[in-house]
């Protein structure tokens, strides 16, 4: 019989969903490693759930990079994923069934600092996105001294959507892109492939998929990690790619009008005096995505974007640490749980968005979860970054 909790039978039942969840996770070795002369590989290895990013990832991609960080015969670590995904993002059901509990905000508070250590690592890091990575997936790349792309690669950032923010440090590297099209990415939770993926700086190389096993052979028998000698590795099998003629790239134009407004209020309003001119089938999609997409996840996540352009990677993550848990502990909003119900538990795609609407959720509530913690509470990373 399940346990009775707060919110009775019904919670009991969510609570054992949860435990038998995390106990098929933790019997299969989801981080694979090996040490190959002066290269470190790392797989992530749960295809079956996209190599999700688990607590237990999450850990043991943090006791790796520190022993590397470390060791003198370690030169370069190699990142890749096992099956169709490189790593489809955080894991969303620890979410939903373990709240604001302690193992949930112990995770979250691992994952930051991995986040930070990713961010400023001494070593080469090569991250090889052969497919889709989203969310956490694509904050575990980004970063890297080189992301190698291929046709089949998928980035985006879908938080906004589900009553959440772009967290995991992409606050700061959406904030950085060209123009506004980190607000737009981050706000929509748009696609982009590859070839868009370099022309943005958000890979640094474009190979066919079908060299990735040349690649890897190479790297692995580099002798050296000095960067100008794995960029030349790379570059002997990379080739020149332009985005396709669908490219939401063509509408960059559009995309700075319209996401240069203050608020996501003026950003739709712009976008629909666009579609009365235009007549952009690009514009009427994405007042769709907007419109059906959560308030509050669409609000917090514009403020942080917003912040970031003049904020540090260690100002990001902390934000974004105050982001997190104010959202798993509802302070202004339960719709991260809403939306994960929705999309990753009953999969009916109806969430009910509680404020439904953008003008319920005041600048004075919205203050709420950007609020710094006591000092003993923040995330606590160094200052002396390497990177601005």
């Amino acid at each position: 019989m399940p346990i009775m909790a707060e919110g009775g039978f019904v919670r009991g039942v969510e609570l054992d969903r949860a435990k038998e969840y995390h106990t098929e996770i933790k019997e299969m070795t989801v981080v694979l490693d090996e040490e190959i002369g002066h290269v470190r590989l790392i797989t992530l290895n749960n295809p079956s759930k996209l190599n999700i990013i688990t607590p237990e990832v999450v850990k043991r991609l943090a006791e790796l990079y520190e022993k590397w960080e470390k060791a003198n015969d370690v030169e370069i670590i190699v990142i890749k994923g096992a099956g169709r995904a490189f790593c489809a993002g955080g894991d969303l059901r620890m979410f939903y069934y373990g709240k604001a509990e302690k193992h949930v905000i112990e995770a979250v508070y691992k994952m930051y600092w991995l986040e930070y250590h990713i961010h400023t690592y001494k070593k080469a890091l090569v991250a090889i996105v052969h497919a889709t990575a989203m969310g956490g997936g694509a904050s575990l790349t980004v970063p890297s001294t080189f992301t190698v792309v291929t046709e089949k690669t998928v980035l985006a950032a879908p938080e906004a959507g589900l009553g959440f923010h772009t967290d995991a440090s992409l606050s700061y590297i959406l904030s950085r892109l060209p123009g506004h099209l980190g607000e737009y990415l981050a706000l929509t939770g748009a696609r982009v492939d590859g070839a868009e993926m370099v022309a943005i700086g958000l890979g640094t190389h474009y190979l066919p998929s079908e060299k990735l096993p040349e690649l890897e052979k190479r790297l692995i028998n580099l002798k050296s990690g000095d960067k100008s000698i794995i960029r030349a590795a790379i570059e002997e099998l990379s080739i020149e790619v332009q985005p396709g003629e669908k490219s939401v790239l063509f509408n960059r134009s559009l995309i700075d009008k319209c996401f240069s407004k203050d608020t996501v209020e003026g950003i739709i309003d712009s976008l629909i005096t666009e579609s009365n001119i235009e007549g952009n089938e690009w514009v009427e999609r994405t007042i769709k995505t907007l419109k059906r997409s959560s308030p509050t996840g669409l609000k917090m996540t514009l403020k942080s974007v917003r912040q970031a352009r003049n904020q540090t990677l260690s100002e990001c993550l902390k934000k974004e640490f105050r982001l997190t848990l104010n959202t798993l502990r509802g302070v202004i909003s339960n719709d991260m749980y809403e939306g994960i119900r929705a999309q990753n538990i009953d999969k009916d795609f109806s969430p009910k968005w509680n404020p439904p609407s953008l003008r319920e959720i005041t600048e004075e509530k919205l203050d709420l979860v950007f609020q710094p913690f006591e000092e003993k509470f923040e995330l606590q990373i160094l200052q002396d970054e390497k990177i601005p």
